[in-house]
């Protein structure tokens, strides 16, 4: 059935609704359900379960380990991610892969590379607006990676040619990163930050291009901490890559200016 024609039914269906809404727990999943759906056209009939008693007695009658629970007429059919899978969309899960954190990171670099342009000069196009966006993306990039320094350096011995010969290149590499991205963007020890650009940009670059073109092996990027669903490819190695092109281009830049 098309969606245009879910729809058209949804809009003469009843849905109802058991979920958990207690004086100390109000269950997020339930308030999702009964958004997605009135958003689908269903006319809802809320039960909220507002006690222990209540839901542990909900839960034996129904058979079900878990709310909410959502039926269509005499139907059950399930929590949250059922009735997306019901209504045709998306279930987000925890093995799939997807550019989503990559994208929002990189965007969000390239307002902030427009906003500091803007501040510093009056311009969101000026000379200075790429490295401003790039050196943010560094520092969004790394922040990822020091929320959790123990899952990034395991993803990251996946495929890091030197972090497999020096472990605690891993554990060092989050800091690297974060810290040449605030003084690229400050403008700050270029004789430090560009060095530590190039360095890690480098053996980035080749570790990803080895692992991925060379040996041709299916894996997570680290790129956005340990515990993303990123693919290892063609993003991964392009964010190294610029780096390198940072770690050249602010050397060069302070001897010609």
């Amino acid at each position: 059935m098309s969606s245009i024609a879910k729809s058209s039914a949804a809009a003469h269906e009843v849905a109802r609704v058991y979920r958990m809404k207690t004086s100390d727990h109000l269950c997020p999943f339930g308030l999702k359900t009964l958004d997605l759906l009135r958003r689908k056209g269903y006319s809802v009939e809320d039960h909220p379960l507002t006690s222990r008693d209540a839901i542990e007695s909900f839960k034996e009658e129904a058979g079900v380990e878990t709310t909410p629970q959502v039926y269509l007429g005499d139907e059950r059919v399930g929590g949250y991610e059922e009735v997306r899978a019901h209504l045709g969309l998306s279930v987000p899960g925890e093995q799939e892969t997807s550019y989503r954190p990559v994208i929002a990171i990189f965007a969000t670099a390239l307002l902030i590379g427009l906003a500091v342009s803007w501040a510093a000069s009056g311009s969101v196009l000026t000379a200075r607006m790429p490295e401003y966006a790039i050196a943010s993306a560094m520092v969004l990039l790394g922040l990822q990676k020091l929320q959790d320094v123990e899952s990034f350096s395991t993803m990251f011995l996946n495929y890091d040619l030197l972090a497999q010969r020096h472990v605690p290149y891993g554990y060092l590499y989050p800091f690297a990163e974060t810290l040449a991205g605030v003084l690229m963007l400050a403008g700050a020890l270029t004789w430090l930050a560009a060095p530590l650009a190039l360095f890690i940009g480098t053996v980035g670059a080749v570790s990803v291009f080895k692992a991925v073109y060379v040996d041709k092996r299916e894996l997570k990027c680290a790129c956005v901490g340990g515990n993303s669903n990123v693919p290892l490819g063609f993003v991964s190695l392009t964010e190294n890559l610029v780096m390198v092109g940072m770690g050249l281009w602010m050397p060069l830049k302070a001897l010609v200016a």
